[in-house]
């Protein structure tokens, strides 16, 4: 093979490195600027695919000087890519238009990719026969597909983030171009080297200041996006997480929702802990999905008949938050540091697939079912799962959104939970920067009358407590008449192969809040 041609297949591997990685990080600002995961990694991509195809058939009106033509749309990807965060984040702080910015910009990035491969054929015909050029050439650009893949998925995201990744695709871009510029300079008109040795200046240049004022322009970005101070942001390999402060208070908010304020995070953790923890006779043994915040352990930590608390939370780098930051490590009391406290960095689904172990009681504090990969941890096959690890006479909890806003998401978890085997009692209180929310409460055991006379009873002398005690629990169970029952309708159960939860929750009345 001639050293011109490996020097061609070698770029076109690059690039198809650097282009599938571009749709990826493009899917990933589109999810968390737009939301709907599905939704938008299958826009981006059919995009994307659509004007990479648009950028082929242009390819076609391109005659001589390909080689110049290749290495100046080298340079302009090479820039597209590398700022296309912070064109994003930018977008954000300024207008409320940032999709549509997103979606141009895998227009802009598709149609240049689309270009590349045509391109790359054909200035390697002279070197290889039709059959052998074109197999080959697509041949490393899949190889580079599948190395960008497995670059995004172990380095990029959860080192690189998405502050620095594009940065060093388009710096992937600029080198292939310079490197193609200086071994193939002789087939160069000369009066065009001159361009390219200016253009190359130029490109370099702007993507190195990129590396240095990326940060704090997507912080700004980031800033402009929350009303208060951003006091602590991460990209981790699961999501982004970021902790605001106003005055005394903080809030602590992943993938741009609110997770958890200190102003009010007791009157959701405290109604979410303590009706399932004193429902139970004997709550030994208490597993915790999700809850890296350490909020929940605190609470199930006044039990001194709790003997152990399993936490499982995907993430590491909200666990390390919970364990580690000043502001969360006040708020939870230390909660993930308690030596009865085990902490398991792994999916809940999985965890209960493979573990043997059993519980006296199961709380579930995840993020809100928006999408179907949540949606997952609210289906009738993982509250089976929960009823399976259940000791006889045991209780679950899960969060549920909120019963206003989103009903038929709250009534879809009510029922799926039901489905699955449980008695089930909803329960709702008023927070004040959440508004009204819910949980649904699941027992093995017992009818719901007998559970809701139960939990009007209960006493809280024992432990202490910022809001909840007897009053307060005859409020969270009581509902009122069937307000929107006529608009509800009826809803189905939420199952794995049928996941119909994250549509309920999308479709709620979010905008009246």
């Amino acid at each position: 093979m001639p050293f011109r041609s490996r020097i061609l297949k070698m770029a076109i591997f690059a690039t198809g490195l650097s282009g599938i990685v571009a749709e990826y990080i493009l899917s990933t600002l589109a999810t968390y600027f737009l939301g709907d995961s599905v939704m938008q990694w299958t826009l981006i991509v059919s995009i994307m695919m659509f004007s990479m195809g648009l950028g082929s058939r242009i390819s076609k009106y391109f005659q001589g000087n390909l080689l110049q033509i290749f290495i100046f749309i080298e340079f302009a990807l090479s820039l597209v890519v590398a700022y296309s965060s912070i064109i994003a984040y930018t977008a954000a702080a300024f207008t409320i238009y940032t999709g549509a910015i997103i979606y141009t910009l895998s227009i802009l990035i598709g149609l240049m990719i689309g270009m590349e491969i045509p391109l790359v054929i054909r200035l390697n015909n002279s070197f290889e026969i039709l059959r052998v050029n074109i197999s080959s050439v697509m041949e490393q650009d899949y190889y580079g597909s599948l190395a960008g893949g497995l670059f995004f998925a172990f380095i990029g995201l959860p080192y690189l983030g998405i502050t620095f990744t594009p940065f060093v695709l388009g710096m992937i871009n600029f080198v292939v171009a310079l490197s193609l510029f200086f071994i193939l300079r002789p087939k160069i008109k000369k009066h065009i080297r001159i361009s390219v040795q200016l253009a190359s200046i130029v490109v370099g240049a702007t993507i190195i200041l990129g590396f240095f004022v990326a940060e704090p322009i997507i912080l700004f970005g980031e800033q402009k996006k929350y009303k208060d101070k951003v006091i602590f942001e991460e990209q981790s390999r699961y999501q982004k997480i970021v902790m605001t402060q106003w005055k005394d208070n903080y809030w602590l908010f992943i993938n741009g929702n609110q997770q958890l304020s200190t102003l009010d995070e007791a009157m959701y953790h405290e109604p979410m802990v303590h009706p399932v923890m004193k429902t139970v006779q004997y709550p030994q043994q208490v597993l915790i999905l999700g809850g890296g915040d350490g909020c929940a352990a605190r609470e199930v930590l006044k039990y001194k008949v709790t003997e152990q608390i399993t936490l499982v939370d995907l993430d590491p780098v909200m666990t390390e938050l919970g364990k580690n930051h000043p502001v969360m490590v006040e708020m939870n009391e230390n909660a993930l540091n308690n030596a009865r406290v085990s902490i398991v960095n792994k999916d809940a689904y999985k965890f209960l697939s493979e573990t043997n172990r059993f519980y006296d009681v199961i709380i579930i504090d995840l993020p809100d079912p928006k999408t179907i990969e949540l949606g997952r941890m609210y289906s009738k096959e993982f509250y089976r799962l929960c009823y399976k690890h259940l000791r006889p006479g045991g209780a679950m909890v899960t969060q549920a959104g909120s019963p206003y806003f989103a009903t038929r998401a709250f009534r879809c978890i009510d029922k799926t939970v039901a489905a699955a085997g449980f008695e089930t009692v909803p329960l709702h209180n008023q927070i004040l920067t959440l508004g009204e929310w819910g949980w649904i409460m699941g027992v093995k055991e017992g009818t719901k009358e007998r559970v809701k006379t139960h939990l009007h009873k209960l006493q809280f002398d024992d432990i202490e407590t910022h809001w909840i005690n007897n009053e307060a629990m005859k409020l969270i169970t009581s509902f009122g008449k069937d307000y929107y029952g006529q608009e509800v309708g009826k809803v189905e159960v939420n199952k794995i192969h049928n996941p119909v939860l994250y549509k309920y929750y999308l479709n709620g009345n979010w905008d009246l809040y």
